[in-house]
């Protein structure tokens, strides 16, 4: 049975290994000054990149970053995407270096983990949980698909979203946002980071597809179900329709119940949004509608979605 020296030993090992490996990933995390009162927290992904939490950019201009030194210097945004909570800056500095990275992929619930950040003040802050939940593939309430779930049992310090979360060993898993859930810190894994990154650095937006349309779930009567043998029981009910918008476009109006996309059920906002990715654009779908206790056809063109409808995607 271990005796308590050697138990001292295995935990003082565990803090110092801990603390080597932060000093490594130290040097890739900055602090981001893109809003009044608080900074946030940025990764310097790559060369002459950082990428931070896109809910903490408040402003397009007079953006700077804090390096390890402490020294200020200027920084541009590149793009956002809001949808996962990514936002992109270009700003170059020889003090930085891009860190190790590790797939996230092979996260187990109860790995240790800790979310490092930069505050403009209080320099460099590290906090020590492990991973809460680990899942595949989702979508945000917002429709960016992001490539896995991980939740993450531990306290972001104030300034630390969009900081680096680092395995034990100081390589980079993603970063750390608390805007995608109420209830937990969550983070973007690096492959998701990697695509998001590489669009916007190419394009600037993410052109998400955009159909003209609020919809909300309606139960079908049985009957109906039956008669016109669908598949699920639940559609979408055009309850909102920009008039200049594709589905408008496409002979869609209001009271039109949405049960299928391609052939395939919908029976949720989240099912649409798959199909709303930012290779849709330009794309025409065919859409199953119950109108007036028929089902139609209907062909439809999604759009990209501008600033001026910057709604949720599903709409």
């Amino acid at each position: 049975m271990e005796n308590v020296a050697e138990m001292t030993t295995r935990l003082q090992t565990l803090s110092d290994d801990l603390a080597h490996a932060l000093e490594w990933v130290s040097t890739s995390v900055v602090a981001v000054n893109a809003r009044r009162h608080l900074s946030s927290s940025g990764v310097y992904w790559q060369e002459g990149v950082i990428v931070t939490a896109a809910h903490t950019i408040k402003q397009a201009e007079g953006i700077s970053v804090v390096l390890p030194s402490g020294e200020s210097i200027a920084a541009s945004l590149a793009g956002a995407d809001p949808t996962i909570d990514l936002a992109v800056l270009r700003a170059q500095s020889s003090e930085l270096s891009v860190p190790n990275f590790a797939d996230a992929s092979q996260l187990k619930v109860g790995n240790l983990v800790i979310a490092a950040g930069r505050g403009a003040q209080r320099g460099f802050n590290a906090a020590l949980g492990i991973v809460g939940v680990a899942g595949g593939t989702w979508r945000s309430l917002r429709g960016g698909l992001i490539d896995q779930f991980i939740a993450l049992d531990l306290e972001l310090h104030p300034a630390a979203a969009g900081g680096a979360l680092v395995d034990a060993r100081g390589y980079v898993l993603g970063i750390t946002t608390p805007a995608l859930s109420r209830n937990f810190p969550l983070a973007l894994p690096a492959s998701t980071v990697n695509r998001v990154v590489a669009r916007l650095l190419e394009k600037g937006t993410i052109g998400q597809g955009y159909l003209g349309l609020g919809m909300r779930p309606v139960r079908i009567p049985e009957d109906l179900e039956k008669t016109l043998q669908l598949t699920a029981d639940v559609g979408l009910m055009v309850a909102n329709l920009d008039l200049h918008g594709p589905a408008s476009k496409s002979g869609i109006v209001f009271g039109d119940v949405i049960v299928a996309l391609e052939g395939k059920p919908v029976s949720s906002i989240r099912e649409l949004q798959a199909f709303l990715e930012p290779e849709s654009v330009g794309k025409t779908l065919s859409l199953s509608v119950i109108r007036g206790g028929k089902l139609i056809e209907l062909k439809l063109i999604v759009a990209e979605q501008t600033k001026r409808n910057d709604a949720p995607p599903s709409e």
